[in-house]
């Protein structure tokens, strides 16, 4: 068998017993077996079929069901609690005939017979606050949960159904045909859970020194389920860790507070004319043509003179919204408003904010401006920003989105004064929760089974974001080096990214953080910029307003950009698996016209393809028993003589002039003790400070997942060698990543 090793665009042969070995099939220990890290992922995916191609493209039978609703609703403020009513027309797109439909009661987790409580362990607190104490142990439950007062048919009838916990079953009359509607209204009230102290995604924080809310208002009416082709009904209970699965429709919403309330929500307000004062009417129509900074509409003296009112009166505020998964609202007397207007392809959305006075200055001066530059942002990498507006809340300790809607953390101290770790911290929930509106709003998947995919996402376009807003930026998630405390953890703490929502334990590293970074890698290091943003781009139009799985994530990315990665969703989606790669060894070799022992006794052993007694080059390792002082010197053709007339013989003076022509070669055996499959990023330093960089895709693992060797050869004495220099691929362990090692300060030190 001939062996060779192509080098200096000439057809000779370079021998060294370390070249040989790496071209030498090697008897594999069952121990050592290639787990073949680079298998195709047919034994993880679901088959495609018509519904979802093997391209990752909704297929040609895909359909998705329509929910449509009218509400009205009336907060009681000094009660605090909500009483609504709502009339749902459910149309049936599938092929198959529904026998009951199912809606999601979220508040009911909120209920005193709720059974989230009693899922989790458990153990009693060697100290706590006393307040806490008296809570957990004194005082009675929270009441909350839906208070059903009827369901009817669309003829006033009513229709039999029966709550399990979040989940509420309605049974129809009779079969729900494809392509056919069936109208029904619900009645309800709840008492709104303060979640400074009952926790919630949405409730009131009370304001203790004026006496008022700030209301931040969501799963506030029934909610119908999501049915599809994957799931049938997506019916899991609303433990509290994975949010939500909706199907879009149409909103009108009729939202009935005290008449010194400001107020914002999902759509667009339709009566703005008889809940806005003239003034306020004038600054609202300055800011739809203000693209450079906010303008204040409810200025902060008009906020402050209202906390002193407490109105008997109530106002109306009309909302209609289009193609929308869901409804959010918020309202206190309270609120500055400020809003401007923000270009977004051919068109212009109004990015908007409300904060108390307890919020500023810091959000007067940040909140609208970052709203706008991640609509910006997002429409970059995705598609343009579809709806009207986008508007940003302040409430205490909050971060959550709804479309066009988000309440978000962040304030100075009582004098005004504030931190940059609490600038950067609203900055950066505003940004992630506003981008929200992509990922899940649009591109809707079920974040009820997958939080990943919309928090995970969403936490990639983010770290884009934040850094083109603020190249110093202090992002927590996104950068490789970030998550590498994460996942070099304790392998029994951790579970794959591709884990249901409610069976995750560092909720914001496994959905949040390491989806993120896998994201940041594949875009910078493996498929780079210009094919990752193509794909990742043709997925989010793709199924924008759809219901996207994992594999059409995955399929899609691959097949718009014809790059295989199923080594990578496989590994760093679907196993808790590290990256680890180290130098283990550097070999210099030299040229020598005539072979070493060993490869005298190798060419003995071994059949050689080529015929006769072609002139060969020879490989001396140096410290091998045949290297000799004399080898000790820079490679040049000429010394060889075989060589020199090969060289002669084969090329012309103009094409010998083009040959390279190293001087010195540097055998390095790369290992992986990770069980992640990486490229490998090689930096040489050389004796005169420069450096030369170099990339192997991670298929150079795929004969062998333990080890495997390069050759470099180079113009300049190499001093230095180091892997993952800057920090590209979350490798955990860097004390092995350089030649010579290099020395690693203790923690002391």
């Amino acid at each position: 068998m001939k062996l060779s090793f192509s080098f200096l665009k000439f057809g000779y042969l370079l021998f060294s017993v370390g070249i040989f070995a790496q071209e030498t099939p090697k008897v594999i220990q069952s121990s050592e077996k290639n787990s073949d890290k680079f298998k195709q992922m047919y034994d993880l995916l679901a088959t495609p079929n018509m519904y979802r191609t093997a391209s990752g493209a909704p297929g040609p039978e895909y359909y998705q069901q329509q929910a449509d609703y009218k509400i009205d609703i009336e907060l009681d403020d000094k009660n605090t609690k909500l009483y609504g009513n709502e009339t749902v027309t459910y149309t049936n797109n599938a092929k198959e005939s529904l026998d009951y439909i199912w809606m999601q009661l979220d508040q009911n987790q909120q209920s005193r017979k709720s059974l989230s409580p009693l899922i989790e362990s458990n153990k009693t607190d060697p100290a706590s606050g006393v307040q806490g104490f008296s809570r957990k142990y004194l005082e009675e439950d929270f009441d909350g949960g839906f208070n059903l007062e009827y369901v009817k048919d669309a003829l006033g009838k009513a229709i039999p159904y029966t709550v399990n916990q979040t989940m509420m079953r309605i049974e129809l009359p009779k079969p729900l045909k494809k392509g056919e509607k069936f109208i029904f209204s619900i009645k309800w009230w709840y008492n709104i859970n303060n979640y400074l102290l009952d926790g919630g995604r949405s409730g009131y924080e009370h304001f203790d020194k004026d006496g008022n809310n700030l209301y931040v208002l969501a799963q506030f009416y029934p909610r119908m389920a999501v049915y599809n082709d994957v799931e049938g009904w997506q019916n899991m209970q609303f433990w509290g860790s994975g949010e939500f699965a909706l199907p879009f429709g149409n909103y009108e919403v009729n939202i009935t507070v005290p008449a010194d309330h400001i107020l914002e929500a999902t759509g667009t307000l339709l009566n703005r004319s008889e809940v806005f004062t003239p003034a306020q009417l004038a600054r609202y129509a300055l800011a739809e043509k203000t693209f450079d900074k906010p303008v204040i509409i409810v200025t902060q003296a008009e906020a402050e003179a209202a906390e002193k009112m407490f109105s008997d009166k109530k106002k109306t505020w009309k909302f209609k919204a289009e193609n929308v998964r869901d409804f959010g609202i918020s309202t206190s007397r309270k609120f500055i408003y400020d809003a401007m207007a923000v270009k977004v392809g051919s068109k212009t959305a109004m990015a908007i904010s409300l904060y108390p006075k307890e919020g500023n200055p810091l959000w007067e001066e940040y909140s609208t401006r970052i709203v706008a530059h991640t609509l910006k942002s997002y429409s970059q990498y995705t598609f343009d920003y579809p709806y009207p507006k986008a508007i940003s809340i302040n409430a205490k300790d909050q971060g959550m989105e709804y479309p066009m809607i988000c309440w978000n953390y962040g304030r100075p101290d009582e004098t005004g004064k504030y931190t940059d770790q609490t600038k950067y911290g609203m900055l950066g929930v505003i940004c992630h929760e506003v981008g929200h509106n992509f990922f899940p709003m649009i591109i809707n998947s079920d974040e009820r089974q997958w939080t990943w995919m919309d928090e995970g996402l969403n936490s990639f376009l983010e770290y884009l974001a934040e850094q083109s807003f603020d190249p110093n930026f202090p992002t927590r998630r996104g950068p490789a080096k970030n998550i590498i405390p994460y996942m070099s953890g304790d392998q029994k703490g951790l579970e794959p990214i591709m884990s249901n929502s409610e069976s995750i334990r560092q909720f914001g590293n496994n959905a949040y953080g390491k989806p993120a970074t896998a994201l940041n890698i594949l875009r910078e290091t493996v498929m780079g910029h210009e094919l990752f943003d193509y794909a990742f781009k043709t997925y989010a139009n793709r199924w924008k307003f759809k219901h996207p799985t994992p594999e059409d994530f995955f399929r899609t990315m691959e097949d718009a950009s014809a790059v295989d990665l199923d080594w990578f969703w496989r590994g760093w989606f679907y196993s808790t698996d590290y990256n680890d790669i180290g130098i283990k060894e550097v070999k210099k070799y030299f040229v020598s016209n005539e072979p070493s022992k060993e490869v005298t006794e190798f060419l003995k052993t071994r059949r050689r393809r080529d015929s006769g007694n072609a002139p060969m080059v020879y490989m001396i390792a140096d410290g091998s028993e045949d290297f000799k002082s004399e080898l000790n010197k820079p490679f040049k053709i000429s010394d060889y003589k075989a060589l020199d007339d090969y060289i002669n013989e084969k090329f012309t003076a103009e094409e010998r002039a083009k040959l390279k022509e190293p001087k010195y070669f540097y055998q390095v055996t790369f290992d992986k003790p990770g069980g992640l499959v990486m490229p490998i990023l090689v930096d040489l330093t050389f004796e005169d400070g420069t450096k030369e960089s170099h990339k192997f895709p991670a298929q150079i693992w795929r004969m062998n997942d333990k080890e495997v060797s390069r050759t470099f050869a180079t113009d300049k004495v190499v001093t230095k060698i180091e892997l993952d220099s800057k920090q590209e691929t979350a490798d955990i362990d860097v004390t092995n990543n350089t030649w010579p090692k290099a020395e690693v300060k203790s923690k002391f030190e």
